[in-house]
């Protein structure tokens, strides 16, 4: 048995490899270097990311909208560095990256992931404001990166149909494997190698790949920190009630992960059905 999943394993890094993933763009790559400093340049870094004016724009429309609050709005990348701070800055450039990075191919598609993507995103964040010792800004990096491998799988497989919340196309069986199975290698693989090209945390990375195997996270044989457990138990509870509230669809990956889910947030189905509603308000009136 060991040695078959060492032949999978080979074969999907020889995948991978062949696929070839978009590469860190330069600004990230400098942002996460000089922020990893002992005295990050602030003003340096605002400079870097107003260069790219589109990608500064995205920001300062992020930075201001209702999710984050602010008294005042943000004029301008350094202003936003000063009122958010570095760190959340640069999580909202790599998820407005990543999204720039995947732009063509099947645009409806595209177009229902990246709707369906970030809703999920502000949903666990907003969900992790609601429960204590839960990290707003992490959660939604990581529900951002968790399933961008399955837009790799799209621009790389022609018979590749992604599994997006909600979609008539998820079955009952373990997506992952059923990928596996298909073409070699599934998202999560794809996903988890995308973000450690884009030099994401460690945590995220190892989140990434085993967001879907709930027995391995719940025995603790994924080795996922537990920062990693709660974000994907935030992503599937936000998954959950985004399809029940907006789709009015019961996520069949919810029937899989919904006793890990509730086990990592410490909060029953009840609990979570009636803090749902009120978010899909919050993130509608947004």
């Amino acid at each position: 048995m060991t040695q078959e999943l060492d032949t999978l394993d080979r074969e999907a890094e020889r995948i991978i490899n062949e696929i070839g993933l978009p590469p860190c763009p330069a600004i990230l790559t400098t942002l996460m270097r000089e922020m990893r400093a002992d005295d990050p340049d602030f003003v340096k870094l605002g400079k870097l990311i107003g260069s790219d004016v589109s990608l500064a724009a995205a920001m300062l429309k992020t930075v201001n909208s209702p999710f984050y609050g602010l008294r005042s709005k943000a004029s301008s990348v350094q202003q936003a560095i000063a009122l958010l701070g570095l760190r959340n800055v640069a999580q909202i450039v790599t998820g407005l990256l990543l999204r720039q990075t995947f732009t063509g191919g099947a645009s409806e598609v595209l177009e229902e992931f990246w709707e369906v993507s970030s809703a999920v995103a502000v949903l666990s964040a907003l969900l992790a404001r609601e429960l204590r010792g839960k990290g707003r800004d992490e959660a939604y990096t990581f529900a951002l990166f968790r399933d961008c491998g399955m837009l790799a799988m799209l621009g790389n497989f022609d018979a590749y149909k992604p599994q997006l919340p909600g979609s008539k196309a998820q079955g009952e069986g373990s997506v992952t494997e059923i990928e596996e199975q298909l073409h070699g290698v599934h998202h999560a693989r794809l996903g988890s190698r995308l973000a450690q090209t884009w030099l994401l945390p460690e945590d995220v990375c190892a989140a990434v790949l085993w967001h879907h195997d709930y027995a391995a996270l719940a025995d603790g044989s994924a080795g996922v920190s537990a920062a990693g457990r709660g974000n994907i138990a935030l992503a599937l509870a936000a998954q959950y009630v985004y399809c029940m509230n907006k789709m009015g669809i019961r996520d069949a990956e919810w029937r899989r992960g919904s006793e890990f889910a509730l086990a990592q947030l410490d909060i029953d189905q009840e609990t979570l059905d009636a803090m749902g509603k009120t978010l899909m308000k919050e993130l509608a009136a947004g």
